[in-house]
């Protein structure tokens, strides 16, 4: 006689599954977006590809050593293909699919760690190592009836079973694989690198934290009866607070360290709480995870400057932080905050010692295998890629793609309609008043014809380097005075005063090429004075960054198409 499924703990379970394969896609984000857009395209592959392995050789090999039966509380029984029985309230192949999502999350974390410096065939290696038997033996203590779970280690969603897994992997990949090219200094000072696209970074975290409703949410498992829907409902909300004190703790500290609340800092604080509350979602009040959540978002900020300036490991995405340390921490805190259990709670110390020793010891056993791992593929295909590779940008190096943003928005952020004059901006403080000029053209009448005569000698081109933000108010002050024709590019630079000093994850930036417009205007009928002080009274705030006027005198100018020269090439055609 067949098992009889639960149909509602069966679609939840698929639900879950759903939602932990689209944190895929927020990893793919987060890293995408805090590395520099000539990896773009090299960090998309490694997710892509470490979940199509994943899925595979988690299938051949990994669920089985995992999930299999128990053989002296270590491994599991070997079920090549997964050939054996697993049906519970569901069946077998809903808890295949909700098993091999979770794995993907461990591979994939350790690609941001190493990210814009590692070999494409070097990360399919170890992504396949990892979802083939570091993480399934791993798994298997915790979950699979193994040595930790006899012993009580309590890890309701994976902060050790797979944050800190993946966060350990990071750690010892990104150790051997050494810095980015100037990340440090010959004194060994950080060096912030920022990432091309922090919008990106937070569309990931929105989609992780979406996801993350499946990956502790779902993962008990069941919505049958009342007490599965009351235990899953708390966990969602357990999850959700954890998240938001994590992120607002993370704010605050950056706001109170840096000067200014930290953008990305606070984006990782956000998953710092989420990693440290997957440990015990199921166990823990609200409040309880309020607090879990809130050391988790200071912790992270610590972590995180501990890593890049004392350590001198890289992590562009902050990775070993959010994952590594603030999954230990979120095991360990289950511990204390444990509803039934919980040193907090008069459960005495019992259950925080069990879970250090779960924590220490899945740390060491990962440590020193991940550590065999890449010393072998350093030591025969090579881990790093080399420098030129890296300088040109593993996109282009490694997979032939010149960019992945190409064409992707051509017209860049001075795309304007040229017929619309109400972006003229005005500013409290006005610029110094401009001189009166004489006309450099006088016009007259000949018959049914107005003749335009040139008074001054020349033709001059006007460059203005402005930033992006005023680009509508220059281009309204020209209009104002006639000037239509102008070319605008986006560039780097700064002036002086070397830009603005900031912060990027605790790093200050040294880099100091500001995202800048500049516009050139070629003119002869406007004077070249009427220009300038136009585009400075458009410009003028006071402050530093207002910009640049640059002058030149031009030899000729040739219209292509009527090959009118000099002056003529610049007016308008009489019409007909």
């Amino acid at each position: 006689m067949g098992t009889t499924f639960s149909a509602l703990d069966t679609i939840w379970v698929l639900l879950g599954a759903i939602l932990v394969f689209w944190m895929q896609a927020g990893f793919a984000m987060v890293e995408g977006g805090f590395t520099r857009a000539k990896n773009a395209g090299n960090i998309i592959m490694k997710n892509l590809m470490d979940f199509v392995l994943g899925t595979i050789i988690f299938w051949v090999l990994g669920f089985g050593i995992m999930m299999g039966d128990d053989i002296g509380g270590i491994i599991g029984k070997v079920d090549f293909f997964i050939r054996g029985n697993y049906d519970s309230a569901f069946p077998t192949m809903a808890f295949v699919i909700f098993q091999t999502v979770f794995c993907a999350t461990a591979a994939t974390i350790v690609s941001g760690a190493m990210a814009e410096r590692t070999k494409f065939i070097a990360y399919l290696i170890y992504s396949a190592v990892i979802s083939a038997i570091i993480y399934p033996i791993s798994g298997h203590w915790i979950w699979g009836g193994g040595w930790l779970s006899q012993l009580g280690f309590h890890d309701f969603a994976g902060s050790t079973a797979v944050h800190m897994v993946g966060g350990i992997a990071a750690l010892v990949g990104a150790k051997i694989l050494g810095a980015r090219l100037g990340k440090y200094d010959k004194n060994g000072k950080s060096k912030a690198i920022p990432g091309h696209n922090i919008a990106l970074g937070a569309l990931g975290v929105f989609i992780l934290w979406m996801g993350w409703f499946g990956f502790n949410g779902c993962s008990t498992v069941a919505m049958s009866t009342d007490a599965d829907m009351l235990s899953a409902s708390s966990v969602f909300v357990t999850t959700n607070m954890a998240a938001a004190a994590a992120a607002l703790m993370s704010l605050i500290v950056t706001w109170v360290r840096y000067g200014k609340p930290d953008v990305s800092m606070t984006l990782n604080g956000a998953l710092a709480g989420l990693v440290a509350i997957t440990a015990g979602c199921d166990m823990v009040s609200t409040t309880g995870a309020f607090f879990i959540g809130a050391i988790a978002g200071v912790l992270v900020v610590f972590a995180v400057e501990f890593i890049d300036h004392v350590l001198k490991i890289d992590d562009p995405v902050g990775a070993i932080a959010v994952h590594g340390c603030c999954g230990a921490t979120g095991t360990l805190l289950t511990g204390l905050f444990a509803v039934d259990g919980g040193l907090f709670y008069g459960g005495g110390i019992h259950m925080f010692l069990t879970q250090l020793l779960g924590v220490v010891s899945v740390a060491v056993y990962v440590f020193i295998a991940m550590f065999i791992v890449f010393k072998i593929i350093d030591k025969t295909i090579g881990l790093r890629a080399s420098e030129e590779e890296e300088i040109l940008g593993l996109d282009i190096t490694e997979h032939g793609l010149v960019s992945a943003y190409a064409d992707f928005a051509p017209a860049g952020d001075f795309y304007y309609s040229l017929d619309d004059e109400s972006e003229l901006l005005g500013v409290e403080t006005p610029a110094p008043l401009a001189k009166e000029v004489k006309p450099a053209i006088q016009t007259t009448t000949e018959g049914d014809n107005i003749k335009v005569t040139k008074l001054d000698s020349g033709i001059s081109k006007v460059t203005i380097v402005i930033n992006k933000d005023k680009f509508g108010a220059l281009k309204a002050a020209m209009q104002k005075i006639g000037v239509t024709g102008m070319t605008v590019t986006n560039v780097l630079g700064c002036g002086v005063q070397k830009g603005r000093k900031h912060f990027y994850r605790g790093s200050e930036v040294e880099s100091i090429l500001l995202p800048k417009l500049k516009v050139e205007i070629v003119v002869a009928a406007v004077p070249v004075r009427t220009v300038i002080e136009e585009a400075k009274k458009a410009l003028y705030t006071g402050n530093i960054g207002d910009g640049k006027i640059f002058v030149y005198g031009l030899d000729n100018v040739v219209k292509i198409r009527t090959g009118e020269e000099g002056f003529d090439a610049l007016q308008e055609p009489e019409e007909e």
